[in-house]
């Protein structure tokens, strides 16, 4: 008796915000889900509550802050918890200075955690990707990208780099059969905004909610093989805010 195997994805900044969110959403749909984040006790709540919908749900902490380790460390988690279908980009930092009153150190840890960890999360599962010759990577934008907001400098270029870094991707890889996807999400109503690199103060209440980011993502993930979302950009009805 043959039987179709659960495909598996990893999703990082799976703690909170749109990486739990997705998290929920993949294991709802019947995906397995490696979850990676910096907090283990908030990720394994996750997890428990990801295999309440019967899937197998395994917590993984990693700081991806620390860029030279991250690759290693991501192909250990394929190695543990099996082939990585769906590699999901979501963590990262946000933070708000004009580019003028940005410290090199501020603005190298906001470029490592949101465009370099993703590089190297990136290499951790491509060449697993390869072997198979299937696989989808979806990346985690930003209307920044596109659309960048003054006092958000470092971010919006961080975001315009995952752009870049998906296209190109996408170039390099698709004769592979491996999807590549840039979503870029307006305003989300998310723990970021009250982090300590954030200073703005938003109306959260008409930005999207990290389930409907995660509703769009996974229908990304679901499309048939033959057809990819190259790029995403989902906004609050309200419009940018």
């Amino acid at each position: 008796m043959s039987f179709k195997q659960r495909q598996r994805a990893l999703i990082t900044g799976a703690s909170s915000g749109i990486g739990k969110a997705t998290a929920l959403a993949f294991a709802k749909a019947g995906f397995d889900v490696a979850l990676v984040s910096r907090t283990l006790n908030k990720l394994e709540a996750v997890a428990q509550a990801a295999k309440h919908a019967g899937v197998e749900a395994k917590a993984y902490a990693i700081d991806l802050a620390d860029v030279s380790q991250v690759e290693k460390k991501i192909q250990a988690i394929a190695q543990d918890f099996g082939a990585i279908d769906i590699l999901v980009n979501n963590a990262g930092i946000a933070y708000t200075a004009p580019l003028s009153q940005t410290p090199l150190e501020d603005w190298q840890q906001v470029i490592n955690l949101n465009l370099t960890s993703v590089f190297q999360c990136i290499m951790g599962i491509l060449p697993g990707m390869r072997d198979r010759g299937t696989g989808t990577i979806i990346n985690v934008a930003s209307i920044a990208a596109k659309q960048p907001f003054p006092g958000w400098g470092a971010y919006s270029i961080s975001k315009a780099g995952i752009v870049a870094l998906s296209q190109t991707l996408a170039q390099e890889e698709r004769d592979r059969g491996i999807r590549v996807t840039a979503i870029c999400p307006g305003a989300v109503n998310t723990e970021l905004w009250d982090t300590e690199t954030v200073n703005v103060n938003l109306d959260r209440s008409k930005m999207l909610t990290p389930e409907i980011v995660a509703q769009s993502i996974l229908y990304t993930a679901l499309l048939p093989q033959q057809a990819v979302i190259d790029e995403l950009t989902l906004m609050p009805s309200a419009g940018a805010l």
